[in-house]
């Protein structure tokens, strides 16, 4: 079985308040997009347990620390199934804030849930899913939702860019997730994200934030560049995705062919 785990968006995200365990509420609105890493997984004729092979974008680290294995042994120690063969084509980039790791775990429940019928419901999977990190869950139903809580709590909405032009941009930068949090002073918005995102998106640029930018772009100066450098071609919305270091945006025709960002990592295309 073949999946094409895929990348997500943060439209919008403002940091609500601390939690007494530490974690911080939020708001904000998932959208996935169409950059994905390739995932397959089938039945092993010869390992007792798991196999796990990788190539595209270097994996450092114990396999056993990867949300892809870490998913394998969650549903193992509730669920019965065969030992499995697992490969992955990575091409989502780390430290980007765009959910590649925990898109390639939720995808990974999807895929043993499908290939040995487990009959395990979305919700079930949900919850599951959350146990592996904040960002897991929005990946099972892999839909546009607005978020709250510690990002796990999820609203359905009519929301569609299909017909819009996504161009990210991702620098040799790494915003450490921890560092960005700590940075950022917690505030109930005076107004919901949820209402905002009805807006035109022409109004977003004015109306829609991101709380993380203010202390990410004072530290590095080269991420709000970007941004800036998106408006200039012509954008109608860019942000910084989650905490960064990716930074998006939304155009209404294809943006021309550029060099300002030779140095980084660029995909883009036609939203859906």
């Amino acid at each position: 079985m073949i999946l094409y785990p895929n990348a997500k968006i943060n439209l919008g995200l403002n940091i609500v308040e601390k939690r007494p365990d530490g974690y911080h509420n939020i708001e904000t609105v998932f959208y996935p997009i169409g950059l994905c890493d390739v995932l397959e997984v089938e039945p092993s004729e010869t390992c007792t347990d798991y196999s796990f092979s990788t190539s595209g974008i270097t994996l450092d680290g114990d396999p056993e620390d990867n949300l892809i294995v870490k998913a394998y042994h969650l549903l193992r120690s509730g669920y019965q199934f065969s030992p499995v063969d697992i490969s992955l084509i990575k091409q989502i980039p780390f430290g980007a804030g765009l959910g590649g790791g925990s898109a390639n775990a939720a995808f990974m429940l999807k895929a043993i849930n499908e290939l040995f019928k487990l009959k395990i419901t979305p919700s079930r999977l949900e919850k599951i899913a959350a146990k592996l990190g904040a960002d897991c869950p929005v990946f099972i139903r892999n839909r546009p939702v607005f978020a709250t809580g510690i990002g796990n709590v999820f609203t359905a909405i009519d929301l569609s860019l299909k017909g819009y032009f996504l161009l990210l941009v991702k620098p040799d930068i790494h915003v450490a997730t921890p560092e960005a949090y700590s940075l950022v002073k917690p505030e109930i918005p005076q107004h919901s994200l949820i209402e905002l995102i009805k807006q035109p998106v022409s109004d977003w640029k004015n109306t829609i934030k991101n709380d993380f930018e203010k202390s990410v772009f004072a530290r590095y100066p080269a991420i709000e560049k970007i941004k800036d450098d998106l408006y200039e071609m012509g954008a109608v919305y860019a942000s910084m995705s989650g905490s960064g270091s990716s930074v998006f945006g939304i155009f209404e025709t294809a943006p021309e062919p550029t060099d300002l960002f030779d140095d980084c990592f660029v995909s883009g295309g036609m939203l859906e």
